[in-house]
């Protein structure tokens, strides 16, 4: 009667373990505080201890790692098909995430170390400073389109608009000072996402895996570092292809009766690596007549039969899986044919 495994439903506060013995049977079903799991496995004898993965998940794998146990992350989507239904609850989750983790077919998430994490923090703030930005800007325009100003599209023409807003007479005092706050605001929030990416470019230069990735047309800095912190271990991946797939750049299956039927793109996986790779594939879409390369070829005969962006897609999965050979045999890129588009 020994414990071989322990699922962990992990929480803000109130944890919920769930131990079994080799056979599966229930051994254990204990709730836990925040502050009495350190001390709770740093007393168990040594198992197999499960937890699923999300934003904390890594913390606390690190710290049950470090008390002598065996940790894995399970992703969230292969542990609900465990779940009773109709029984929805700390300890119901915790005797679930034991069944998933049993199951011959499931797949286990990396453990983040703390240098990952924290570029990782870097690439949110970003995201999230780009957002407000973008928020911000919007919020200028509709306020200056209500007294009759406008310039065209894109940020570099704001300080038009600023100036318009300055030298119009007609323009009441309250409106100009309002302006005029979100204009700072405007250049603070700049100055932050500048600040952030220099020292992203700062890591893709130092790294070794950066670098390497950087030599292929249609990623830059961003992309190779985002790509870098949340992929922990890329022999987790069997195949380019399972890499794409992860990425959500396949097209989704309603094959039945032995007809295949393929869909739209799946969109799972990691969002923000699909979108940078979506953009840098459409970048070079717009570059396809420079690109003088076996790969700018097949993509210019694709955009004479398909649509942009259904090239621009089929082109970020062609970077995802070049992704997956550089990283995985640790080379770099080297274009069959003539020369790479030059950016």
């Amino acid at each position: 009667m020994k414990i071989t495994m322990i699922g962990l439903d992990i929480a803000k506060s109130v944890f919920q373990a769930h131990g079994t013995d080799a056979n599966g049977k229930c051994l254990l079903k204990r709730k836990l505080g925040r502050s009495e799991v350190a001390s709770f496995f740093g007393k168990l004898e040594r198992c197999q201890v499960v937890l699923e993965a999300c934003g904390t998940s890594h913390h606390w794998a690190r710290v049950i790692r470090d008390a002598g146990h065996d940790v894995k992350l399970i992703p969230p989507d292969m542990v609900k098909p465990f779940v009773k239904r109709g029984k929805k609850n700390d300890a119901v989750d915790a005797a679930a995430i034991c069944l998933a983790a049993l199951h011959p077919d499931t797949r286990f998430v990396p453990i983040k170390n703390e240098e990952q994490q924290s570029l990782l923090s870097l690439h949110s703030t970003r995201t999230l400073l780009v957002k407000q930005q973008t928020m911000l800007v919007n919020a200028l325009r509709a306020l200056a389109a209500e007294f009759g100003l406008i310039v065209p599209l894109g940020n570099s023409r704001l300080p038009d608009l600023l100036a318009k807003i300055e030298t119009s007479p007609d323009l009441p005092d309250v409106m100009k000072q309002t302006v005029i706050l979100l204009f700072e605001q405007y250049g603070k929030l700049s100055e932050s996402i500048g600040c952030l990416e220099r020292r992203i470019q700062a890591h893709a230069r130092q790294d070794e895996d950066a670098r390497r990735l950087l030599t292929i047309p249609g990623i830059g800095p961003m992309t190779a570092s985002l790509i870098l912190a949340s992929v922990t271990d890329i022999d987790t991946f069997e195949s380019a292809r399972h890499f794409a797939a992860w990425l959500g750049l396949v097209p989704r299956q309603h094959s039945s009766g032995g007809k295949v039927r393929l869909g739209r793109i799946t969109k799972t996986g990691n969002r923000e690596i699909r979108k940078l790779l979506v953009l840098g594939a459409t970048s070079m879409s717009f570059r396809a007549q420079k690109w003088t390369s076996a790969a700018g070829a097949w993509l210019c005969k694709l955009l004479e039969r398909r649509p942009t962006r259904l090239a621009t897609i089929a082109l970020a999965n062609k970077l995802a899986r070049i992704v997956w050979a550089l990283l995985s045999r640790k080379e770099i890129y080297r274009p069959a044919g003539r020369n790479v588009a030059v950016i």
